[in-house]
């Protein structure tokens, strides 16, 4: 189990601490949900975590077969519903390889990206259309 303490701080700004690391996050209300818009908003970090752990997935893959993943870059846009409730539509995933798109381990890494824990637990109704951009 892993401990994140979250300290409102005023303003519809958040600062989140990582209990293991003491690592922290600042977050701030977006500027079209009344918020200044200065830091990640709760909803860009759901973005953000889909798109490390698809990294972090792919890494721990291309470590096991002893390839290098150094340059792989991956882009996550957000959209919000325009209705009530507000909430996260889409997450449409651009995902650039550093390997020939003929490589043996591309179907092994494309499915451990599709498979990391933050994509499987991004509730059905979101939208994540994946395109992959291989050398």
């Amino acid at each position: 189990m892993v401990e994140v303490s979250i300290d409102y701080k005023g303003d519809l700004h958040c600062e989140a601490s990582h209990g293991p690391s003491g690592a922290k996050v600042e977050t701030d209300a977006p500027v079209d949900n009344q918020g200044r818009g200065e830091s990640f908003s709760p909803t860009d970090l759901i973005a953000t975590a889909l798109g490390t752990c698809m990294a972090t997935i792919m890494g721990i893959t291309a470590d096991r077969k002893e390839l290098s993943l150094e340059g792989l870059r991956i882009q996550v846009q957000k959209e919000m519903s325009s209705d009530i409730p507000r909430r996260i539509v889409r997450l449409p995933v651009t995902i650039s390889v550093p390997l020939a798109g003929s490589h043996p381990s591309r179907k092994v890494l494309e499915a451990a990206a599709l498979s990391c824990p933050v994509m499987e637990s991004i509730h059905p109704d979101i939208e994540v259309p994946v395109t992959w951009t291989w050398l």
